[in-house]
């Protein structure tokens, strides 16, 4: 670790979410989440799309309807050159004989998607595609590449284009164990106690963990 670095040296360009972030329409749960840059630009450059404001956005122009937030929770991971799609450019009516956003028509052609969440321990691969008011469940994955057009349930890998779920993480008892522990809402001790059976697959030996954890600390 380098003097006056907090963090420690990695091979890529990992740029922690709540360090940078400035849109005031980006909503972040605590202080883990990070982007995978890969000298690719920021997250707010390069990743989240067509999104009010940003500091070009808030000097340019007044926003016409309401702005769709994204919610991204803690311990999220964001591969490199990965698109979070958000509402901005909805004017493209496909219920029209013409998609084109005429200037005089623009407030009747935008159609909101409403907020993008991204969940807790959520991993985004590489070039992967958010697209607009979706919501990806604590722990899911989406492939590199992947273009996400549905809801992604907790727990679950999502890849291809339309994105379609592969498989659970872990058998539907062991997410449900999970979710009910919402671990992710603990508090930072419990979480670093408790580290080195997150870290792990032995969902009975985390739960014994939390019991007696919380047993102990009330």
């Amino acid at each position: 670790m380098s003097p006056g670095n907090t963090h420690p040296k990695h091979w890529s360009k990992v740029e922690l979410l709540h360090e940078t972030v400035k849109n005031p329409n980006i909503h972040l749960r605590g202080t883990h989440s990070y982007y995978s840059a890969a000298w690719t630009g920021s997250f707010e450059e390069s990743v989240v799309r067509y999104h009010y404001g940003d500091e070009y956005s808030l000097k340019t122009w007044e926003p016409m309807w309401p702005i769709d937030q994204l919610y991204i929770g803690d311990y999220v991971c964001i591969g490199a050159e990965a698109v979070i799609l958000m509402g901005g450019n909805h004017t493209h009516r496909t219920d029209w004989f013409s998609l084109y956003p005429f200037p005089e028509v623009i407030l009747d052609a935008y159609i909101g998607k409403g907020d993008t969440r991204i969940g807790d321990g959520v991993w985004i691969g590489m070039r992967a595609m958010i697209m607009p008011g979706i919501t990806i469940g604590e722990g899911a994955v989406v492939a590199s590449g992947a273009i996400v057009t549905k809801d992604v349930a907790p727990y679950t890998i999502v890849a291809g284009n339309p994105a379609k779920p592969i498989r659970q993480r872990f058998p539907e008892a062991t997410v449900a164990r999970l979710l009910e522990l919402d671990l992710y809402n603990w508090d930072e001790a419990k979480f670093a106690a408790l580290r080195e059976h997150i870290a792990s697959q032995d969902i009975g030996a985390l739960s014994a963990a939390s019991d007696e954890y919380d047993q102990k600390h009330g």
